[in-house]
């Protein structure tokens, strides 16, 4: 059972995009803007909407941890935002001022992939703001883009209808005519694939295409034969061109907006049809699923956004409703580091461990006397004693606590 809990009639011209993170909703519209709303309640919030770009926003993307909001435009460039209070962090201008179609951010948060209108493909150092690689496709506009759940490749899809993988180095690995008319979207499964040898990798990706069909694929990857992409389905139940896509958190389930005004919702494992609504008026141009909800939204040229719930028990039973996804902090991003900072108060520490580079493995090798010495924490107006809390999660949900004592 598939419920309409909410519709938000809040932008003025056709929605683009929509995405979730585990506290807020984003949409993006032809109006220019970008708007935020919160999960508890779906208010929009007081900062919202988020004004910088010039033309039509078309894509919006949150990073891993929800703290960073993409954004991507005709004007050239893609914004990054702070959710927290709407402020603009940085503006990536493409090289050449072409428009930019779609964004993404890697699992770790290293790097945002843009793709643009003419072709080229820009991956982007998150921490450095700058163009770490840099390539192209050979034909068509850049109009999808997905990562790997382990960070390691990236897919584009272009309006030619290719398929074409990436390493995290910008080398082209693979590339598949996987749609006609066109690709529209493309999706990986967050959830991967076991196999029946040890040392292989398998992941699940969807695509859809202008020529109204929606395509599963099996990507496999082994240090010895490389990386291979093969189709292990199709699955129709469109009449016009599908343009979006997107995979529950689980794997098991896939939702399709299209041409035809539909949304359907397929099981991927067999490729039923579960549900079909037909509660939009025009083109169903975008949807996504909340990470750790039985939520997912729909966007369309109708300018509406509707929010949609399952029965908790038909989707995400057992295991498969996860949280926020927990991180070794050796493995923390810079960015990890200052929303840990913020969570627990301290976010006048944040500036100064930005300024030095301080990632996880950087905050974990922290002394009294490189805290005091070389970060000038003395020179902070904090309390007497500052307790920094740093939060180790081992797998069988096992917590270490480390703490270290700062005495001003």
């Amino acid at each position: 059972m598939v419920k309409l809990i909410c519709t938000l009639v809040d932008h003025k011209d056709d929605v683009n995009c929509c995405a979730f993170s585990s506290s807020f909703l984003a949409t993006c519209s032809l109006d220019k803007t970008v708007r935020l709303y919160s999960l508890s309640n779906f208010e929009e919030l007081p900062y919202s909407p988020l004004e910088g770009h010039t033309y039509a926003v078309h894509c919006c993307c949150f990073s891993p941890l929800g703290h960073v909001l993409a954004s991507c435009s005709t004007d050239g460039n893609t914004v990054l935002w702070n959710t927290h209070n709407g402020l603009k962090l940085a503006v990536l201008e493409h090289p050449c001022r072409n428009p930019v179609r779609i964004c993404r951010f890697s699992p770790d948060s290293t790097f945002l992939v843009s793709g643009a209108a003419d072709g080229s493909v820009n991956l982007w150092n998150v921490q450095s703001l700058k163009v770490y690689r840099s390539g192209s496709v050979k034909d068509g506009s850049l109009v999808a883009c997905a990562f790997s759940p382990n960070g390691s490749f990236f897919v584009t899809g272009s309006s030619c209808g290719d398929l074409t993988l990436w390493d995290n180095k910008m080398r082209c690995l693979y590339n598949e005519k996987a749609h006609d008319l066109g690709v529209t979207c493309c999706d990986f499964s967050s959830q991967p694939l076991s196999g029946n040898k040890e040392d292989v990798q398998y992941y699940q990706m969807a695509s859809s295409g202008q020529d109204s069909m929606i395509k599963i694929w099996l990507m496999s990857f082994t240090e010895h034969t490389g990386l291979e992409l093969k189709c292990k389905c199709t699955l129709n139940g469109h009449t016009a061109p599908v343009l979006a896509c997107a995979f529950s958190c689980d794997g098991k389930t896939l939702v399709s907006g299209s041409v035809d005004k539909t949304v359907v919702i397929f099981e991927t494992n067999t490729g039923n049809i579960l549900h079909t609504l037909t509660q939009h008026t025009r083109y169903v141009t975008t949807c996504a699923f909340a990470p750790d909800m039985p939520l997912f939204a729909t966007g369309s040229m109708d300018k509406c956004v509707k929010i949609w719930q399952f029965e908790p028990k038909q989707l995400f039973t057992g295991s498969a409703l996860i949280e926020e996804p927990k991180i070794a902090v050796d493995n923390w991003s810079e960015e990890d580091v200052s929303a840990w900072l913020c969570k627990h108060g301290l976010d006048d520490l944040v500036e100064i461990f930005k300024k030095n580079n301080i990632d996880g493995k950087e905050l974990l090798s922290l002394t009294k006397e490189s805290l005091t010495d070389d970060l000038k924490i003395g020179k902070v107006t904090l309390s007497l004693s500052l307790s920094l809390y740093i939060y180790i999660y081992i797998y069988l949900s096992i917590y270490i606590y480390i703490y270290i004592y700062i005495y001003i």
